[in-house]
């Protein structure tokens, strides 16, 4: 049995789901594929140990798209303020130096792919299959078909890839990816604290590399530590009670009494980009496309921004009856993400050389910086206002436009 479809997209993760939500009430037939269904949410249950730090544009995308009333009425956590610093130099962002009410907001993952696959059920248009793996996909520049380990085979004139880092669209379709990995591994801990409800993030500066500290709702947190691979390794295999005692000595004063570690995970780091983000018949969102340094939160924030954007391009070729699998069409979203894309990964690599580097000079510079951006008003509300997805080329989503009817 085969079904056609106009555009079918292949992992149903936040930037997949988003993708599909945009097209929501659109003239597109669209399938949406995801591998694993997330598990229900329970308010009492502890908090993932994935969680991302939401821009205002990407929530910007979800209020417009009608998914964020699903994250509200889970749980978040607004940060109103985001400190730096390390030696001698520091500074803090706060949300009122710019009349906002919040620099972002922390959730956990599945929270926001539960909302999103909410949203998608009322959408006509819009085929879920969840729980479901693809048995194989044949890439053509005319017509590809995704053949799925049970059900029937997707035709489809367009695929996006939405699977991640190894994206099997991408492999499929033949498309490069230039890389190399960081000389760091992130250990992630899920805590709670003697604290209550904070509304601040920080990250601090260390010889071995940074602690990074993001609040949950209540008195809890996740926490990052980076450092070699070898010492995440043995930090991760250490009990309680000795990780409790390891993150006590190292992590800053401001940290509180950890009262209960509640999980842990760890993960490389890796920068990757892909060569193009279109051919014929196939575009990469999300990972599939690019892998940020995790530093500032980013990676999550320019995969929703893709998607905001390929929707956009998608819903005016189609108005003006262009054929939406052509390579001039799917270059003109290319066009729109990858240099601004390229442009956060490559200050995310300098703000890890020039920060993961303990030459003196260096030092002296960092501390002088993060001294000066403290006393520079205007300064630090263009920084302010960049890392909140506030400035730039964004699509019409971000900044809270409809882009059907």
């Amino acid at each position: 049995m085969t079904k056609d479809y106009d555009l079918v997209i292949i992992g149903g993760g936040m930037v997949g789901a988003t993708l599909a939500c945009s097209l929501g009430n659109s003239d597109f037939n669209v399938a949406l594929i995801e591998e694993l269904r997330p598990g229900a949410f329970s308010p009492v249950q502890p908090h993932d140990l994935r969680v991302s730090a939401l821009s205002i544009a990407s929530c910007t995308i979800l209020k417009t798209i009608g998914a964020w009333k699903g994250v509200l009425t889970r749980r978040l956590c607004p940060f109103r303020r985001m400190r730096v610093w390390e030696a001698r130099g520091e500074t803090e962002f706060r949300s009122e130096e710019i009349n906002e009410a919040a620099l972002g907001y922390i959730v956990e993952n599945r929270i926001v792919q539960l909302a999103l696959l909410d949203r998608l059920s009322d959408f006509p248009n819009i085929d879920l299959f969840c729980p479901q793996k693809t048995g194989g996909i044949d890439y053509a520049r005319e017509r590809s078909s995704v053949r799925l380990e049970q059900g029937p085979v997707l035709s489809t004139r367009l695929l996006i890839a939405a699977d991640g880092g190894q994206s099997k669209i991408r492999q499929a379709a033949g498309m490069g990816v230039s890389s190399r990995d960081y000389e760091q591994h992130a250990l992630v801990l899920t805590v709670e604290t003697a604290y209550g409800q904070q509304d601040i993030t920080w990250q601090r500066f260390t010889p071995t590399g940074p602690q990074a500290f993001l609040p949950l709702s209540g008195p809890h947190a996740s926490l990052v530590w980076y450092n070699t691979p070898e010492e995440i390794g043995r930090l991760r295999a250490l009990s309680d009670a000795a990780l409790l005692e390891a993150l006590v000595k190292a992590f800053p004063g401001c940290l509180g009494e950890i009262t209960r570690l509640i999980a842990r995970g760890s993960f490389p780091l890796r920068r990757q980009h892909a060569l193009a983000y279109a051919k014929p018949g196939i575009a990469l969102v999300g990972d599939a496309a690019h892998m940020i340094h995790p530093l500032a939160g980013q990676g999550v924030n320019i995969g929703l921004l893709d998607a905001a954007a390929l929707a956009q391009v998608l819903i005016a070729a189609d108005n003006r009856r262009q054929d939406i699998g052509s390579i001039k069409v799917l270059r003109e979203y290319e066009r729109m993400r990858r240099t601004e894309n390229l442009v956060m990964m490559t200050a995310m690599d300098a703000f890890y050389r020039v920060f993961g580097n303990t030459h003196g000079a260096l030092k002296l510079a960092r501390n002088f910086g993060l001294g000066l951006a403290e006393h520079l008003p205007l300064a630090r509300k263009i920084v302010m206002r960049h890392a909140m997805g506030l400035e730039g080329n964004l699509p019409r989503l971000a900044r809270g436009e409809a882009i059907i009817g």
